[in-house]
Parts: structure tokens; sequence; C-alpha cells
């Protein structure tokens, strides 16, 4: 049986999904799109040790606990290149809309393909154009796994009306992602339940 395994906590003004991938062995832990401060405390008060910081877009409610979380951690920030521009502008990341501009500068810049490891846990990069120019999804491979952020929901796709969204790209990311991965794998999206490639190939309708 693998020690991977995964925790949510639902956080901010929209209910954004933030995972922590983690080790239960060694208690390394991941996480995926801090949307609110408190996180480090929570996540060291449980015994977990954060080693990186995983960006799956640079939208406000993805990215409002990044500071506090690096500070404390002083774990990296990933994020695509694609998406550098957006996550240091905060017209573009959409904080200036409401009122509280808000900017994270990514440490690692990552490209379509790349693969990482965080101890024993490899991640794979896959770019997904749509909501974001520079939106993407973790695919865990030994878990099966995909974290697809405002890419594909339960049964949904993202917007692509803010700033550097496309919704003739949205739509062919999620054709991709459902075509590419096995109907078994299971999605973690940024906002919502969790799903399978299956059940979306079945019931969304943007994927039929």
């Amino acid at each position: 049986m693998s020690n991977i395994k995964v925790g949510r906590m639902v956080l901010g003004m929209v209910e954004t999904n933030c995972y922590f991938v983690y080790d239960e062995d060694t208690r390394e832990c991941v996480v995926i799109d801090p949307a609110k401060n408190g996180l480090y405390d929570k996540l060291a008060g449980n015994g977990f040790e954060v080693k990186a910081i995983l960006l799956t877009h640079g939208h406000f409610d993805h990215i409002m606990g990044v500071h506090e979380l690096t500070k404390k951690s002083e774990a990296k920030l990933y994020a695509l290149a694609a998406e550098d521009e957006l996550c240091r502008n905060s017209y573009l990341n959409a904080s200036e809309q409401i009122g509280r501009p808000y900017t994270v500068e990514p440490d690692v810049l990552l490209t379509d393909g790349d693969e990482f490891e965080i101890g024993e846990m490899k991640f794979k990069v896959i770019a997904t154009p749509g909501h974001t120019l520079g939106s993407c999804c973790y695919y865990l491979e030994s878990m099966k796994w995909l974290f697809s952020g405002d890419t594909l929901f339960c049964g949904s796709i993202g917007r692509s009306d803010l700033p550097t969204g496309n919704g003739k790209q949205i739509m062919e990311s999620v054709g991709m992602l459902v075509d590419t991965f096995d109907e078994d794998v299971k999605v973690y999206p940024g906002h919502g339940d969790t799903t399978t490639i299956g059940y979306e190939k079945t019931h969304n309708p943007f994927c039929s």
C-alpha cells in the first residue's frame, strides 16, 4: 500500500480547494494552491514539513496564502513559466479588482512535460491554457491523481473571461486531458468535488 496521501482544505471567499500531498512516513508535504493564510501553522501543528508549493495558476483565490507559507516554510514556489506575468500583476490575477492587490514571484518556472521529485513524490507538469494563459495541471503518476486547478471541474470547466483567458484554448485543454488520461485517474479540481476522467467523459457536457 502506498504511503502517499492527499488532504484537502476548502479556503477563502470562493471556497478554493487547497491540497496537501504528503508522505505518511516522512511527513514531508507539497501544498497546491495555498488560498489563505494560516496553512503553515495548521500543517506544522500536525507534524507536516512543507517542502514545495505548487500553483495551478495565479488567480487571487489560489495564491493569497503564498507569502506567509513561503516565509515560514522556506519552501520554493512552482508555477508554469507562462503564468509568471499574471502572478506578478495584481490586475491580471484579479486581486486588484477585489480591493486586495497581491502578487507572488515563483522561484521555479516550469514548462509543459517537466517532471520533478519532492521526496518520494514525482509530479509531471501538464500545460492547460484557457482559464489563464499559464494554467497547468500536476499529475502524480504513481497514484493516478490529477490536480486540475480551474481547468476541469466535476461536471464543468473553468471560466475563460478573465485576463489571459481563452475559451477555445480551455476547450482544447479539457479535450486533451480526457483523451490523454485513463478513465480511473482521479481528478482533484480547484473548486468543488473530486471526480474521475471516466465520469467526466460520460457526464461532463464540455467533454462529449
